[in-house]
């Protein structure tokens, strides 16, 4: 009997499982309560993610710390991209990364965003929004402020709004991620590791919008760790099952994306590839994996007497 019972224990938790990741698809009787919890779900739901263990400084036999590029043209990386359209029926429990990280920085639940992966200087909000959107006078409208300046400088006369444009960063936008990280060997697990300390979105710049291409900026670098939380609560698409969604910190603590590494510390001011590397992207692609591969070569030598 007992095997009975561990059998149907199991099918009642997978059950569970798989009626959480469909959203109430499958227990929905009109399309309106599709994507909201029953108060059971809400009630049972106390789903964290999973801490990280402590390592004392004198178990890292080797560290490295080193910044990777994540291209988002690249099919791999999609799911931190899609989806950028708001009406597709799909996206009720899905956002780009991006939207994830922006609104959670305005309501204050990410607090830890820096102007640099060495974490050293904060960004208020107001820093970031002054690279998020530009506001701009049409001819049409600077035309209409000539025609009386003076009453435009004392505030008595406004412009019309249909001659003020207003251009804002989308998720759409973002051209790439910058994540940097920390490889460690642990020697008391006799196991090469990957810590992710930080990511940056990509964006054009603001201002140069209209540009055909337009020089592509940090926006912020969010501290990862201080992050978890709310990455943990948004789902990321899983091309191989859409029964078992994942979140974006499952899908970046697992590394479940392609990245270039552009840049590790070193002797010379940890400089960047392309610096000794110049005008030949072949050449840099194969420092980025020769540096790959002298970190792997640290945990196949350490088996070698």
């Amino acid at each position: 009997m007992n095997w009975r019972n561990s059998i149907a224990i199991l099918v009642v938790g997978l059950s569970t499982t798989f009626t959480f990741a469909q959203s109430n698809l499958l227990n929905a009787k009109t399309p309106d309560q599709i994507g909201k919890k029953s108060a059971a779900d809400i009630s049972a739901e106390n789903d964290k993610p999973l801490p990280y263990g402590y390592v004392h400084d004198r178990d890292i036999l080797m560290g490295k710390r080193t910044w990777e590029i994540i291209d988002l043209d690249e099919r791999v990386n999609f799911p931190l991209y899609f989806p950028v359209d708001g009406d597709v029926i799909t996206s009720v429990d899905r956002k780009p990364l991006y939207t994830v990280l922006v609104s959670a920085i305005k309501e204050g639940k990410i607090t830890e965003v820096y102007d640099s992966s060495y974490f050293t200087t904060k960004k208020t909000l107001k820093d970031i929004e002054s690279s998020l959107f530009k506001i701009d006078t049409s001819d049409v409208g600077r035309d209409q402020m000539n025609e009386d300046i003076d009453a435009y400088r004392r505030g008595t006369k406004q412009i019309s709004e249909e001659y003020i444009r207003k251009t804002e960063i989308q998720a759409y936008n973002v051209d790439s991620y910058k994540v940097a990280g920390y490889w460690y060997l642990d020697k008391r697990q006799g196991e090469l590791k990957y810590r992710l300390l930080g990511i940056c979105p990509m964006v054009p710049d603001v201002y140069e919008m209209d540009n055909p291409n337009p020089e592509m900026i940090e926006l912020f670098w969010v501290y990862f760790p201080a992050s978890r939380d709310v990455l943990h609560a948004a789902k990321a698409f899983n091309d191989r099952n859409t029964a078992k969604s994942f979140t974006f910190d499952h899908l970046l603590n697992a590394r479940r994306f392609n990245g270039v590494i552009y840049q590790e510390e070193n002797v010379y001011g940890d400089r960047m590839i392309k610096d000794y590397m110049k005008e030949n992207a072949q050449m840099q692609l194969l420092e980025s994996e020769r540096v790959k591969e002298k970190i792997r070569d640290f945990e196949q030598d350490m088996w070698n007497y």
